[in-house]
Order: C-alpha cells, then structure tokens, then sequence
C-alpha cells in the first residue's frame, strides 16, 4: 500500500495563563503619602544559583559514594550536566557562537530522530548539536548520538562515549531509545560526509540505504532534519594520506592548511561562525504498517528528509554574511 504523504507535526505549545486583574484597585488612603502601587503581575523571582565550590562538593560526594545514576547503555546524565556540557558550552558559545534556530520543532513529548548533515573532518558537528539539543529542548532532554563502530573501538574515547549518552549505530538500540521517549541523533552520510574534500563543502553525500527511516517508522516517532552550516570550515581538507590512514586503520587521514604542517597547533578547529536549524518534523506514526518492509518507499523518505536538508543547507550557507561572522 502506498504511504501517506508525510505530515507536519502540529506542535501545541502551551501558553501562558496570566490571573485575571480586578476590576478596580482601591489604594489605601495615606495623608501626604502617595498610596503605593499595586502589582498585579508579579515578577517571577529565580533562585540564586548554587556557590560552583558546593556543586563540585556535592558532585564528588555523590561519585566517591555511587550515589548516581547510569542507564543500560553507560550513559552518565551527571557527569554530563556537571563537567562535560559547560566545557563543551564555552566552546559552543564564545568559539563556534552556536545560533540555533527553528528549536521549537523539537517535540516536547514523547522520541524523535534527529537526522542531520555531517561534515569538518572531526566530528565536532555532532557534539554542538549535542548542546543545542540539551539547551533548547522543552524538558531539557540529552540527545542521545549513534555512533560509528570506531567511535567505541578507541581507548578513553569509547567510554567518554558511552558516559555521555552515545551508543553504537545499530537499529534495535536506536528503536528502544526511541521507543523509550528519547532523542536519538543519526548522520547518515556517516564518513563520505565528515571525510569529503573542501571542494565539495555542503553537498551532501548518499543517504544509506535508509536504515534510519526504517528505525523512525517502527518507533513510530517523527523525524526531525537537521542543517548545521559552519563545520565545514572548520579544517579545510585538502588532500588524503590514503596508506597511513590504511596503516593506523582510519577511513582517512586528512591533510588541511594547518594539519601536519603545525603539528598539534594544527588540530585546533578554525572560529567559523555556526548555526543549526532544526527543520519541520515528518510524521511516521500515521504511514501503512507494510511500509517499513517496502525498501523502494523507504528509500523515498529517505531522500525527501536528504533533499529537505540540502536545500535548507544552499539558504543558509546564501544568508551568511562570511564564514566567520554569520
């Protein structure tokens, strides 16, 4: 049976409900002292942030003694909000200056995937919308990130991995997040997109076989894409040292303007100024049940959420004032 055409979803956001105000205010009568004024809308007092020496008490104190939780798949919500997201958040902010727009296609309730573009030669794409998913989110959910087989083969790296919420890119585990309420982040392009040359900078590369799609229909969650402009220029890559990057097992190992040549001066990431959109999100729940098994249909979905992409990418990249300054 054919699929239905993909659906936006309608995102209800709660409004505000402010008390009524009556329908007159009588002050207090005073000689000579005007009567004070009434506030009818009072403002929202924030707490005062807790002292950063408690939170680093409170944060060992609950380490030496095991007090904190970790999920089947090793992810560490702690050490994550604790130490690794306001690390990240410094270069998020005053190294990449993150804009993110379009945060309200995020659903509040319930999983969704988010499918995005994939570029810069090291993965610090990936690791922004990391941030941007946590910091804009209704609820403040972490996203959790599939990850390439090699990802977990590296010592320290795989179980930094693992703490902070990524697991390997394997459809069963990426249907039980899902199916459990969470946001799960995929770049399908996988190593054609982060390892291409400068060249071809924003032209997206093949999509899979759809394996994504397949995961969103039997989950039932919508899929959100994903367009980050500003990663590609991060390390320009000129060229690739194909036998070494075979030797030490890589998929590639790039030469940039700065990479050997400066040693690992040359490993820093050029300022480029980002910005990550999260576009509308596409409905699966309401597709035929038959059509997670007809690979033809998949694959359709599959590049409409790539073309969807690539031509938000081409707006954006045409909206920027330069690389460096949006």
């Amino acid at each position: 049976m054919p699929v239905q055409e993909a659906e936006v979803i309608p995102l209800q956001r709660a409004r505000r409900v402010v008390g009524s105000s009556p329908a007159h205010v009588r002050p207090r009568r005073t000689t000579g002292v005007p009567a004070p004024v009434t506030e009818l809308h009072p403002r929202r007092v924030e707490p005062a942030p807790e002292p950063l020496h408690r939170k680093v008490v409170g944060f060992l104190r609950k380490r030496l003694t095991g007090d904190y939780p970790v999920d089947d798949f090793g992810f560490d919500p702690q050490l994550t909000d604790a130490l690794i997201l306001p690390a990240l958040r410094v270069i998020y902010d005053n190294w990449f200056r993150v804009e993110v727009t379009g945060a309200e296609n995020l659903p509040a309730d319930g999983g969704a995937l988010v499918v995005a573009n994939h570029s810069g030669t090291v993965p610090w794409d990936a690791i922004m919308t990391s941030v941007a998913v946590h910091d804009n989110h209704p609820t403040g959910k972490h996203l959790r990130m599939l990850g390439a087989d090699l990802v977990f083969k590296v010592p320290l790296i795989n179980t930094l991995a693992r703490k902070t919420g990524q697991t390997l890119a394997c459809n069963a585990d990426a249907e039980r997040l899902l199916r459990a309420g969470e946001v799960v982040g995929v770049w399908p392009e996988g190593f054609k997109g982060i390892g291409k040359p400068f060249s071809e900078r924003y032209q997206l590369q093949r999509f899979g076989r759809g394996g994504f799609v397949s995961t969103a229909l039997r989950a039932g969650v919508p899929i959100v894409p994903c367009s980050i402009v500003g990663a590609e220029e991060i390390y320009p890559k000129l060229a690739d040292l194909k036998p070494l990057a075979k030797a030490l097992g890589l998929p590639y190992f790039p030469i940039t303007p700065f990479f050997p040549l400066l040693g690992p001066l040359g490993a820093i990431p050029l300022p480029t100024k980002w910005r990550i959109h999260f576009g509308t999100p596409i409905r699966t729940d309401r597709a035929d049940p038959g059509v997670v098994e007809d690979h033809g249909q998949v694959l359709d979905l599959a590049e409409e959420v790539r073309e969807t992409i690539q031509q938000t990418l081409n707006r954006l990249v045409g909206e920027r004032e330069s690389v460096f300054r949006g």
